[in-house]
């Protein structure tokens, strides 16, 4: 997957996508990430994107000019998605990560600035894209989130592929309480069927948490699964 980043801050992505399982994916070649500066493509003596905004109003916008430049001089795939980070798009999840992945060989995302982008550049952009109901200062940080959302579900970037399947979200559940050693911390056991080598039970209990979890600390999510199951069973 080709990943191209349209920012005004390049090293904002130096450190984090040469850290951890998102950097060895990237040395690999499972993806690729590039980054372009469209202040690279101002065309005004002083390399200005932002201009005031038509009609008053507090803050700049980025210029549309600069921003078209510099997603044109991108090489064109045939399955591609041009996605700006913006509060005021489709709150990201899971659905849409796996989405993405299956869909296209190609992402541009598009990093705002100071009080967003002129409307024009919506005439590019196929997906509007947030992280959830705030303002950032920037768009580098949700790019850089979808990045890693979407390069960890490539093939080769997690050890253990099965884990993918049964972590947070994958089936429309949180995930399941998990402990390591020692047994007992600061009076803190972990649970016995844990350590019991039943791995049947193991599993059943593993399930009923992930029902709790989800019923007790998202109730959205747990309307949305509860749904999911009476849709099924009515196909059936």
């Amino acid at each position: 997957m080709r990943l191209d980043v349209v920012t005004l801050f390049p090293d904002f992505f130096t450190s984090a996508l040469a850290s951890g399982l998102l950097g060895k994916a990237l040395a690999k070649g499972i993806a690729q990430v590039n980054l372009v500066n469209p202040r690279d493509f101002a065309e005004n003596k002083h390399k200005k994107v932002d201009d005031e905004p038509y009609g008053g109003g507090v803050g700049m916008l980025l210029k549309p000019e600069p921003i078209f430049a510099a997603v044109e001089s991108i090489p064109h795939f045939n399955k591609r998605e041009i996605i700006l980070m913006t509060p005021q798009g489709q709150t990201l999840n899971q659905e849409i990560l796996q989405e993405l992945v299956s869909d296209t060989e190609q992402i541009i995302l598009i990093c705002g600035h100071y009080e967003g982008v002129d409307e024009r550049v919506n005439h590019i952009v196929t997906q509007e894209i947030s992280l959830g109901d705030f303002v950032l200062t920037c768009g580098e940080i949700p790019a850089l989130a979808l990045i890693n959302g979407l390069v960890r579900l490539l093939p080769g970037t997690v050890g253990k592929q099965e884990s993918l399947k049964i972590e947070s979200f994958a089936a429309g559940l949180l995930d399941y309480p998990q402990y390591t050693r020692p047994p007992v911390f600061r009076g803190w056991e972990v649970p016995d069927i844990l350590r019991s080598g039943n791995h049947q039970e193991i599993q059943k209990w593993r399930y009923q948490e992930q029902l709790k979890r989800t019923k007790q600390r998202r109730p959205d999510l747990w309307e949305k699964w509860l749904s999911l199951q009476d849709s099924t069973h009515n196909k059936e």
